[in-house]
């Protein structure tokens, strides 16, 4: 039990870095319109990862499968990563490579996608 919240309270930790680093920039948080995307984030926890709250979210998912100590359980983890990888992370990247273009190239070889 006390694994599942560490691992939580770290998932949240990556959240809020993540969400408190946007509004210091005053840019949305909203992850269906990046188009109202005011800056590219590169400072605070997008230092180390290009989505932090993503990892966050998977980080409160492998709690919640270790919580449930079930072999099977982990197996929905690489799922999640795909799932979030191909239908929400890929899109927002092409939108931000058009708008904010080698920054954000650039800003993409420093950093990784995930961890």
């Amino acid at each position: 039990m006390m694994l599942c919240s560490l691992i939580a309270f770290m998932g949240l930790a990556f959240i809020a870095a993540g969400v408190i680093a946007f509004k210091r920039h005053q840019t949305t948080v909203n992850p269906w319109q990046p188009e109202t995307s005011a800056h590219l984030v590169q400072t605070g926890i997008y230092r180390r990862t290009r989505n932090p709250m993503y990892v966050g979210f998977g980080l409160i998912l492998l709690a919640w499968l270790v919580y449930l100590a079930h072999a099977f359980a982990i197996l929905w983890l690489p799922f999640f990563i795909a799932y979030l990888t191909y239908f929400q992370i890929l899109p927002e990247e092409r939108f931000l490579n058009i708008k904010f273009q080698d920054a954000f190239q650039q800003y993409c070889q420093r950093v990784r996608r995930w961890l």
